[in-house]
């Protein structure tokens, strides 16, 4: 236990104890982002997912059964933003939004929240190895 010789000591530790796990948390954040990202990016063209196979019809206009890759455009557009308080991880392109959660014609393939959630237990972790030192710093 770490022992204070009166208030302004206390409350100079504190102070800087707060900075460091804002900044801890800042970086977490961002390189969680990164995880999720690129496992987005990584899914698109597979099956890794279960989701449905490709219709009959769209297998006939491409050259490889390749959900969601056509020319690389969409999975390129997957982008990642951080800040101290969030990190966002989607895309600009419509196409994007059809595929998340489908429409009347085409089946959800999800891949930004499902990366998410299939990355869930590595970001934890990560999270926890870079934020927690600092949280308990002796």
């Amino acid at each position: 236990m770490r022992d204070f010789a009166n208030m302004a000591a206390f409350a100079a530790f504190s102070a800087g104890l707060i900075v460091e796990v804002d900044k801890a948390k800042r970086e977490a954040l961002e390189k969680a982002a990164v995880i999720v990202e690129e496992e987005a990016k990584r899914v698109i063209g597979t099956y890794d997912y279960g989701w449905p196979p490709l219709a009959p019809s769209t297998l006939a206009k491409k050259s490889a059964d390749t959900p969601l890759l056509e020319t690389g455009e969409m999975r390129d557009s997957i982008e990642h933003s951080s800040n101290a308080d969030e990190a966002r991880i989607g895309s600009n392109n419509d196409k994007a939004v059809w595929h998340e959660l489908g429409t009347s014609h085409v089946p959800p393939r999800s891949f930004l929240m499902q990366a998410a959630v299939h990355k869930t237990d590595e970001v934890v972790k990560m999270i926890g190895e870079h934020v927690v030192p600092k949280m308990i710093k002796p």
